[in-house]
Protein backbone atom coordinates (compact mmCIF):
# COMPACT_ATOMS: atom_id res chain seq x y z
CA UNK A 1 0.00 0.00 0.00
CA UNK A 2 1.43 3.37 -1.05
CA UNK A 3 1.54 6.33 1.33
CA UNK A 4 -1.33 7.93 -0.59
CA UNK A 5 -3.41 4.76 -0.20
CA UNK A 6 -2.60 4.69 3.52
CA UNK A 7 -3.98 8.18 4.01
CA UNK A 8 -6.99 7.40 1.81
CA UNK A 9 -7.66 4.28 3.85
CA UNK A 10 -7.83 6.52 6.90
CA UNK A 11 -10.30 8.76 5.03
CA UNK A 12 -12.53 5.74 4.43
CA UNK A 13 -12.31 4.75 8.09
CA UNK A 14 -13.45 8.22 9.07
CA UNK A 15 -16.19 8.24 6.43
CA UNK A 16 -17.71 5.05 7.82
CA UNK A 17 -18.36 6.81 11.14
CA UNK A 18 -21.19 8.65 9.41
CA UNK A 19 -23.07 5.46 8.50
CA UNK A 20 -26.77 5.80 9.19
CA UNK A 21 -26.45 9.50 10.04
CA UNK A 22 -25.78 11.37 6.80
CA UNK A 23 -28.22 9.84 4.30
CA UNK A 24 -29.18 10.73 1.66
CA UNK A 25 -25.76 12.42 1.52
CA UNK A 26 -22.66 10.27 0.94
CA UNK A 27 -20.29 9.28 3.73
CA UNK A 28 -17.04 11.24 3.36
CA UNK A 29 -13.78 11.33 5.31
CA UNK A 30 -10.89 13.78 5.03
CA UNK A 31 -7.28 13.87 6.26
CA UNK A 32 -4.82 16.78 6.07
CA UNK A 33 -1.11 15.96 6.06
CA UNK A 34 1.84 18.32 6.61
CA UNK A 35 5.32 16.85 6.01
CA UNK A 36 4.11 13.28 6.63
CA UNK A 37 2.25 14.21 9.82
CA UNK A 38 -1.55 14.22 10.04
CA UNK A 39 -2.52 17.66 11.35
CA UNK A 40 -6.26 17.48 10.73
CA UNK A 41 -9.07 14.96 10.31
CA UNK A 42 -12.79 15.17 9.76
CA UNK A 43 -15.83 13.40 8.41
CA UNK A 44 -19.40 14.25 7.47
CA UNK A 45 -21.17 13.62 10.78
CA UNK A 46 -24.83 14.44 10.20
CA UNK A 47 -27.04 15.25 7.22
CA UNK A 48 -27.32 19.01 6.74
CA UNK A 49 -24.23 19.78 8.80
CA UNK A 50 -20.61 20.53 7.85
CA UNK A 51 -18.89 18.34 5.27
CA UNK A 52 -15.74 16.32 5.90
CA UNK A 53 -13.37 18.92 4.42
CA UNK A 54 -14.80 21.67 6.62
CA UNK A 55 -14.43 19.59 9.77
CA UNK A 56 -10.89 18.55 8.83
CA UNK A 57 -9.77 22.13 8.16
CA UNK A 58 -11.39 23.36 11.37
CA UNK A 59 -9.50 20.68 13.33
CA UNK A 60 -6.12 22.09 12.23
CA UNK A 61 -4.78 24.22 15.09
CA UNK A 62 -2.21 26.15 13.04
CA UNK A 63 -4.02 27.22 9.86
CA UNK A 64 -0.78 28.70 8.50
CA UNK A 65 0.39 25.13 7.80
CA UNK A 66 -2.44 24.53 5.34
CA UNK A 67 -0.70 26.31 2.46
CA UNK A 68 2.10 23.70 2.74
CA UNK A 69 -0.17 20.69 3.28
CA UNK A 70 -1.85 17.92 1.30
CA UNK A 71 -5.54 17.16 1.65
CA UNK A 72 -6.92 13.65 1.16
CA UNK A 73 -10.67 13.15 0.76
CA UNK A 74 -12.65 10.02 -0.11
CA UNK A 75 -15.09 11.79 -2.47
CA UNK A 76 -14.70 14.74 -4.83
CA UNK A 77 -15.19 18.06 -3.00
CA UNK A 78 -18.54 19.67 -3.77
CA UNK A 79 -18.63 22.73 -6.02
CA UNK A 80 -22.21 23.91 -5.52
CA UNK A 81 -24.26 25.54 -2.81
CA UNK A 82 -26.55 23.08 -1.04
CA UNK A 83 -27.16 23.03 2.68
CA UNK A 84 -23.52 24.13 3.06
CA UNK A 85 -21.13 26.24 0.89
CA UNK A 86 -18.83 24.54 -1.68
CA UNK A 87 -15.93 22.65 -0.11
CA UNK A 88 -13.80 23.26 -3.21
CA UNK A 89 -13.94 27.00 -2.49
CA UNK A 90 -12.82 26.44 1.10
CA UNK A 91 -9.79 24.44 -0.06
CA UNK A 92 -8.90 27.24 -2.48
CA UNK A 93 -9.44 29.87 0.23
CA UNK A 94 -6.86 28.23 2.49
CA UNK A 95 -4.42 27.78 -0.44
CA UNK A 96 -4.02 24.04 0.09
CA UNK A 97 -1.72 23.13 -2.83
CA UNK A 98 -2.39 19.38 -3.30
CA UNK A 99 -5.54 17.28 -3.12
CA UNK A 100 -5.88 13.49 -3.49
CA UNK A 101 -9.39 12.15 -4.09
CA UNK A 102 -10.84 8.65 -3.77
CA UNK A 103 -13.43 8.94 -6.53
CA UNK A 104 -15.49 11.45 -8.47
CA UNK A 105 -18.91 12.39 -7.14
CA UNK A 106 -21.62 10.89 -9.42
CA UNK A 107 -24.03 13.70 -8.56
CA UNK A 108 -24.48 15.71 -11.81
CA UNK A 109 -24.23 18.91 -9.75
CA UNK A 110 -20.67 17.96 -8.82
CA UNK A 111 -19.28 15.27 -11.12
CA UNK A 112 -15.91 16.62 -12.24
CA UNK A 113 -16.83 20.22 -11.44
CA UNK A 114 -15.17 20.18 -8.03
CA UNK A 115 -11.94 18.88 -9.54
CA UNK A 116 -12.11 21.43 -12.37
CA UNK A 117 -12.61 24.29 -9.93
CA UNK A 118 -9.59 23.21 -7.88
CA UNK A 119 -7.37 22.79 -10.93
CA UNK A 120 -8.43 26.17 -12.35
CA UNK A 121 -7.29 27.71 -9.06
CA UNK A 122 -3.87 26.04 -9.41
CA UNK A 123 -4.42 23.13 -7.03
CA UNK A 124 -2.68 19.89 -8.02
CA UNK A 125 -5.36 17.16 -8.04
CA UNK A 126 -5.13 13.39 -8.37
CA UNK A 127 -8.29 11.28 -8.38
CA UNK A 128 -8.72 7.50 -8.14
CA UNK A 129 -6.90 6.59 -4.92
CA UNK A 130 -8.61 3.40 -3.62
CA UNK A 131 -11.46 4.24 -6.00
CA UNK A 132 -13.20 0.84 -5.74
CA UNK A 133 -13.30 1.03 -1.95
CA UNK A 134 -14.44 4.65 -2.07
CA UNK A 135 -17.35 3.68 -4.33
CA UNK A 136 -18.25 0.59 -2.27
CA UNK A 137 -18.61 2.53 0.97
CA UNK A 138 -21.14 4.77 -0.79
CA UNK A 139 -22.90 2.12 -2.89
CA UNK A 140 -26.32 3.43 -1.80
CA UNK A 141 -25.43 6.96 -2.93
CA UNK A 142 -23.87 5.85 -6.24
CA UNK A 143 -26.88 3.67 -7.12
CA UNK A 144 -29.29 6.49 -6.29
CA UNK A 145 -27.38 8.98 -8.45
CA UNK A 146 -26.62 6.70 -11.40
CA UNK A 147 -29.78 4.56 -11.58
CA UNK A 148 -32.34 7.07 -10.28
CA UNK A 149 -33.66 4.64 -7.70
CA UNK A 150 -32.78 3.43 -4.20
CA UNK A 151 -30.21 0.72 -3.55
CA UNK A 152 -32.39 -2.35 -2.98
CA UNK A 153 -31.62 -5.10 -0.46
CA UNK A 154 -33.88 -8.15 -0.42
CA UNK A 155 -33.97 -10.01 2.89
CA UNK A 156 -35.53 -13.24 4.08
CA UNK A 157 -35.00 -16.16 6.44
CA UNK A 158 -35.69 -19.75 5.42
CA UNK A 159 -35.72 -23.17 7.03
CA UNK A 160 -33.03 -25.76 6.34
CA UNK A 161 -35.41 -27.40 3.87
CA UNK A 162 -36.06 -24.16 1.99
CA UNK A 163 -39.30 -22.69 3.34
CA UNK A 164 -39.79 -19.08 4.44
CA UNK A 165 -43.18 -19.71 6.02
CA UNK A 166 -45.21 -22.62 7.32
CA UNK A 167 -48.80 -23.41 6.38
CA UNK A 168 -50.03 -22.58 9.88
CA UNK A 169 -51.40 -19.04 10.35
CA UNK A 170 -49.11 -18.06 13.24
CA UNK A 171 -45.67 -16.57 12.28
CA UNK A 172 -42.67 -18.90 12.46
CA UNK A 173 -39.51 -17.63 14.17
CA UNK A 174 -36.56 -18.62 11.99
CA UNK A 175 -34.10 -15.94 13.12
CA UNK A 176 -32.24 -16.26 16.42
CA UNK A 177 -31.58 -13.46 18.92
CA UNK A 178 -28.27 -12.49 17.33
CA UNK A 179 -29.53 -12.42 13.75
CA UNK A 180 -32.56 -10.40 14.87
CA UNK A 181 -30.14 -7.80 16.22
CA UNK A 182 -28.21 -7.81 12.93
CA UNK A 183 -31.47 -7.19 11.07
CA UNK A 184 -32.09 -4.11 13.20
CA UNK A 185 -28.55 -2.93 12.53
CA UNK A 186 -29.29 -3.24 8.81
CA UNK A 187 -32.48 -1.22 9.31
CA UNK A 188 -30.52 1.56 10.99
CA UNK A 189 -28.25 1.78 7.93
CA UNK A 190 -31.07 2.02 5.38
CA UNK A 191 -33.55 4.80 4.75
CA UNK A 192 -36.67 2.68 4.17
CA UNK A 193 -38.15 -0.78 4.66
CA UNK A 194 -40.95 -2.37 2.62
CA UNK A 195 -43.53 -5.08 3.31
CA UNK A 196 -46.57 -6.29 1.40
CA UNK A 197 -50.16 -6.63 2.56
CA UNK A 198 -49.95 -10.30 3.58
CA UNK A 199 -46.86 -9.78 5.74
CA UNK A 200 -48.42 -6.73 7.39
CA UNK A 201 -51.65 -8.61 8.13
CA UNK A 202 -49.98 -11.79 9.39
CA UNK A 203 -47.09 -10.33 11.41
CA UNK A 204 -48.34 -6.82 12.34
CA UNK A 205 -44.69 -5.64 12.22
CA UNK A 206 -43.46 -2.37 13.73
CA UNK A 207 -40.52 -2.23 11.25
CA UNK A 208 -38.61 -0.01 13.68
CA UNK A 209 -35.01 -0.14 14.90
CA UNK A 210 -35.44 -1.49 18.42
CA UNK A 211 -32.43 -3.75 18.92
CA UNK A 212 -29.85 -1.28 17.57
CA UNK A 213 -29.08 2.41 17.97
CA UNK A 214 -29.82 4.77 15.10
CA UNK A 215 -32.74 6.09 13.12
CA UNK A 216 -35.89 4.19 12.27
CA UNK A 217 -36.30 3.61 8.54
CA UNK A 218 -39.29 5.02 6.70
CA UNK A 219 -41.91 2.27 6.84
CA UNK A 220 -43.53 1.37 3.52
CA UNK A 221 -46.50 -0.88 3.00
CA UNK A 222 -48.20 -2.04 -0.19
CA UNK A 223 -51.91 -2.24 0.60
CA UNK A 224 -53.94 -2.16 -2.62
CA UNK A 225 -57.39 -2.12 -1.03
CA UNK A 226 -56.40 -0.64 2.36
CA UNK A 227 -57.04 -3.90 4.19
CA UNK A 228 -54.53 -3.29 6.98
CA UNK A 229 -56.56 -2.38 10.12
CA UNK A 230 -55.97 1.08 11.58
CA UNK A 231 -55.15 -0.41 14.99
CA UNK A 232 -52.10 -2.15 13.48
CA UNK A 233 -48.59 -0.87 14.15
CA UNK A 234 -48.13 0.69 10.71
CA UNK A 235 -50.76 3.23 11.79
CA UNK A 236 -49.22 4.09 15.18
CA UNK A 237 -47.49 7.27 13.95
CA UNK A 238 -44.20 6.42 15.69
CA UNK A 239 -42.18 6.87 12.51
CA UNK A 240 -42.78 8.10 8.97
CA UNK A 241 -44.95 5.62 7.06
CA UNK A 242 -46.02 5.43 3.40
CA UNK A 243 -48.89 3.23 2.24
CA UNK A 244 -49.12 2.55 -1.50
CA UNK A 245 -52.71 1.81 -2.48
CA UNK A 246 -55.26 2.01 -5.30
CA UNK A 247 -57.87 4.09 -3.48
CA UNK A 248 -56.64 7.47 -2.28
CA UNK A 249 -53.86 10.04 -2.23
CA UNK A 250 -53.63 11.74 1.14
CA UNK A 251 -50.93 13.47 3.18
CA UNK A 252 -50.47 12.47 6.80
CA UNK A 253 -48.79 9.71 8.75
CA UNK A 254 -49.28 7.26 7.26
CA UNK A 255 -49.09 9.07 3.95
CA UNK A 256 -51.41 7.48 1.39
CA UNK A 257 -49.89 7.23 -2.09
CA UNK A 258 -52.20 6.15 -4.90
CA UNK A 259 -50.67 4.10 -7.72
CA UNK A 260 -52.01 2.17 -10.71
CA UNK A 261 -52.26 -1.53 -9.83
CA UNK A 262 -53.20 -2.43 -13.41
CA UNK A 263 -49.54 -1.75 -14.25
CA UNK A 264 -46.29 -2.98 -12.73
CA UNK A 265 -46.26 -1.34 -9.29
CA UNK A 266 -42.54 -1.75 -8.52
CA UNK A 267 -41.27 0.95 -10.94
CA UNK A 268 -44.03 3.29 -9.68
CA UNK A 269 -43.01 2.68 -6.08
CA UNK A 270 -39.31 3.18 -6.79
CA UNK A 271 -39.99 6.39 -8.71
CA UNK A 272 -41.93 7.77 -5.76
CA UNK A 273 -39.10 6.86 -3.36
CA UNK A 274 -36.59 8.54 -5.68
CA UNK A 275 -38.69 11.71 -5.67
CA UNK A 276 -38.67 11.59 -1.88
CA UNK A 277 -34.86 11.33 -1.78
CA UNK A 278 -34.90 7.82 -0.27
CA UNK A 279 -31.62 6.24 -1.40
CA UNK A 280 -31.77 2.77 0.19
CA UNK A 281 -34.54 0.22 0.65
CA UNK A 282 -34.86 -3.11 2.45
CA UNK A 283 -37.57 -5.43 1.13
CA UNK A 284 -38.78 -7.76 3.91
CA UNK A 285 -41.99 -8.89 2.29
CA UNK A 286 -43.24 -12.38 1.57
CA UNK A 287 -42.51 -14.50 -1.47
CA UNK A 288 -44.84 -12.67 -3.88
CA UNK A 289 -43.26 -9.29 -3.18
CA UNK A 290 -39.70 -10.63 -3.15
CA UNK A 291 -40.26 -12.51 -6.42
CA UNK A 292 -41.59 -9.35 -8.06
CA UNK A 293 -38.27 -7.61 -7.40
CA UNK A 294 -36.19 -10.64 -8.43
CA UNK A 295 -38.13 -11.27 -11.65
CA UNK A 296 -37.75 -7.66 -12.80
CA UNK A 297 -34.06 -7.58 -11.84
CA UNK A 298 -34.68 -4.64 -9.54
CA UNK A 299 -32.36 -5.48 -6.67
CA UNK A 300 -28.73 -4.97 -5.75
CA UNK A 301 -28.14 -7.24 -2.78
CA UNK A 302 -29.73 -10.29 -1.14
CA UNK A 303 -29.45 -11.28 2.52
CA UNK A 304 -30.54 -14.88 3.04
CA UNK A 305 -30.57 -16.46 6.49
CA UNK A 306 -30.88 -20.24 6.77
CA UNK A 307 -32.14 -21.60 10.09
CA UNK A 308 -31.26 -24.95 11.61
CA UNK A 309 -34.89 -26.11 11.61
CA UNK A 310 -37.13 -28.12 9.29
CA UNK A 311 -40.66 -27.08 8.32
CA UNK A 312 -41.35 -29.94 5.86
CA UNK A 313 -43.98 -27.89 4.01
CA UNK A 314 -44.97 -24.28 3.48
CA UNK A 315 -44.03 -21.36 1.24
CA UNK A 316 -40.82 -21.98 -0.71
CA UNK A 317 -38.03 -19.44 -0.44
CA UNK A 318 -37.44 -17.23 -3.50
CA UNK A 319 -35.12 -18.59 -6.18
CA UNK A 320 -32.57 -16.31 -7.77
CA UNK A 321 -29.60 -16.34 -10.13
CA UNK A 322 -27.27 -13.77 -11.67
CA UNK A 323 -25.85 -13.08 -8.23
CA UNK A 324 -22.46 -13.55 -6.62
CA UNK A 325 -21.96 -14.85 -3.08
CA UNK A 326 -19.83 -12.22 -1.34
CA UNK A 327 -19.98 -13.38 2.28
CA UNK A 328 -21.21 -16.23 4.44
CA UNK A 329 -21.03 -16.60 8.20
CA UNK A 330 -22.36 -18.86 10.92
CA UNK A 331 -24.37 -16.98 13.53
CA UNK A 332 -25.39 -19.31 16.33
CA UNK A 333 -26.95 -22.27 14.53
CA UNK A 334 -27.99 -20.17 11.53
CA UNK A 335 -26.11 -19.37 8.34
CA UNK A 336 -26.22 -15.83 6.94
CA UNK A 337 -25.28 -15.34 3.29
CA UNK A 338 -25.00 -12.09 1.34
CA UNK A 339 -25.21 -12.01 -2.46
CA UNK A 340 -24.67 -9.09 -4.81
CA UNK A 341 -26.24 -8.84 -8.23
CA UNK A 342 -24.00 -9.35 -11.25
CA UNK A 343 -23.63 -6.21 -13.33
Amino acid sequence: MSIHETYMHRCLQLASLGKGRVAPNPMVGCVIVHHDVIIGEGYHRTYGEAHAEVNAIESVKNKALLKESTLYVSLEPCSHYGKTPPCADLIIQYKIPRVYIGTKDPNPKVSGNGIARLETAGVAVECGILAAQAMEINKYFFTFQLKNRPYITLKWAKSADGYIDALQPKPIQLSNEITKTLVHKLRSENMAILVGTNTALKDNPSLRTRRWFGKNPVRIGIDKNLRIPKNYLLYNGQTTTLLFNSIKQEEGNPCMIQIDFTKDIIPQLLHELYKRNIHSLIVEGGKILLDSFINTGLFDEIHEETADVLLYEGTCAPQFSESILCSMEIVGKNTCATYVKKE
